[in-house]
């Protein structure tokens, strides 16, 4: 696999560095090739790849809204260079209306690894932001989590892999790149993603289910969908533990087979931010889902404030492609309320219905946003379907109690007069 075209020609397409292991994208997303020559006019690095990304902003009236960043048509690699031994090689590419994004690679004795990561998008740019309260560029750093790949070694992965940050999740795939190449050549020899390589174990994904029932064997019930596992996640500020949630969480997702996802919580990476008034948390399951909460504080009185439950949002992508299955977003939420500096509890199922489409299901929930302290969940209010489930278990067990004691004293009397018949008889 050589290089397809020269430098100059090469900005028809994307490039991704080795720290891309290949992601998804669609709509107006553009592949991008770029092939880098030295003084001599040898290619020096080539890449060849996918990206896009999804962006979470504020806008003028204080939401947060998701938006998707796709590369245009035009792109250009200004400021991209070789490198070399003493020197970090850098793919730098800019598009659309002020946005660019880049990675340098280094190179260290047989091997090569990309650095870090920068993003520069511009909140000016309506069409993307159309309501943005920030305007103007916006930089962010993020670190490479590639492993090194040797020397003479192209990096290819075709499925697809994100990379999420704080408010942006970077979404790469189709992806071929190879630093410091040598003799002008790029190499045969390929380093597979992980999400390329089979393994002989099955991967662990999120259990999916149909929800209209398939004919079953003549002597097989169907199974029924079970409930998924509960998991355990936290957000750290600095060496401090600010969020805690224990949860389940199932998707329901309507679509011309309705889908029934289960997450799974080994698979699944936390992220997001902590703050005095606003709290986010974004689940990742490593494989296709995203999903985002967003808890914010209000006052109920001049002295007195809570907690709620004010946005979810959902992003379904295509594994294999990086396609977008479904997305949707729920920004008027006031669920899950309680006295900052407490948590809130629900044990029992309850339904969040983000659009008309897709529904998340919860189970076992205890989660505290706010004043976390000791790295342990404050004392919890609960919900109003467990309060019900308390209130009743003591009534049922009255209930229980009181029934005994009739059939006792039923047998009692029945016994009694049993006795008496037997003494006038004799």
């Amino acid at each position: 696999m050589g290089p397809r075209r020269s430098t100059a020609s090469s900005c028809r397409r994307l490039l991704l560095p080795l720290l891309l292991l290949g992601v998804s994208g669609f709509f107006q997303s553009y592949a991008v090739e770029v092939n880098i020559k030295d003084a001599s006019n040898a290619t020096c690095l080539y890449a060849d790849w996918l990206m896009r990304f999804l962006i979470t902003y504020e806008s003028n009236n204080g939401d947060f809204k998701t938006t998707t960043l796709n590369l245009s048509l035009s792109v250009t690699h200004n400021g991209s260079i070789c490198g070399n031994d003493t020197q970090a090689a850098l793919v730098a590419v800019q598009f659309g209306e002020g946005h660019s994004w880049s990675i340098n690679i280094t190179k260290n004795n047989e091997t090569y690894q990309g650095d870090f990561i920068t993003l520069t998008y511009n909140t000016n740019d309506t069409a993307v932001f159309p309501d943005a309260k920030r305007k103007g560029p916006v930089t962010v750093l993020v670190k490479d989590p590639l492993h090194p790949v040797q020397l003479n070694t192209v990096f290819v992965c075709h499925n697809s892999y994100f990379i999420e940050t704080e408010n942006i999740t970077q979404i790469f795939w189709n992806v071929t790149v190879e630093a410091f190449v040598q003799n002008d050549t790029v190499s045969k020899k390929e380093s597979r993603c992980p999400a390329d390589t089979p393994t002989s174990a099955p991967t662990v994904s999120p259990t999916i289910a149909s929800t209209t029932t398939l004919s079953p064997a003549p002597t097989t019930a169907p199974k029924p969908v079970e409930n998924p596992d509960t998991g355990n996640y936290s957000l750290k500020s600095g060496n401090k533990t600010c969020f805690l949630v224990t949860v389940g969480l199932q998707l329901n997702v309507s679509q011309e087979k309705p889908l029934l996802i289960n997450i799974n919580p080994k698979t699944t990476i936390a992220d997001g931010a902590c703050g005095n008034t606003i709290a986010t948390l974004k689940l990742n399951d490593g494989n296709s889902t995203l999903i985002g909460f967003t808890f914010a504080v209000k006052n109920t009185s001049a002295s007195v404030q809570k907690f709620y439950l004010r946005e979810v949002n959902v992003t379904l992508l295509n594994r294999l492609n990086g396609s977008v299955i479904s997305s949707a977003d729920n920004s008027n939420f006031s669920k899950w309320d309680a006295f900052l500096g407490s948590s809130y509890m629900c044990r029992k199922e309850q339904s969040l219905q983000i659009n008309e489409l897709v529904q998340v299901h919860t189970f076992n929930l205890w989660i505290q946003p706010f004043l976390v302290e000791a790295n342990k969940f404050a004392t919890a209010e609960e919900c109003i379907a467990d309060s019900d489930l308390n209130f009743l278990i003591p009534i049922a067990v009255g209930v229980a109690l009181g029934f005994l004691i009739v059939l006792v004293f039923i047998s009692y009397i029945i016994g009694r007069r049993k006795s008496r018949t037997g003494y006038q008889s004799v």
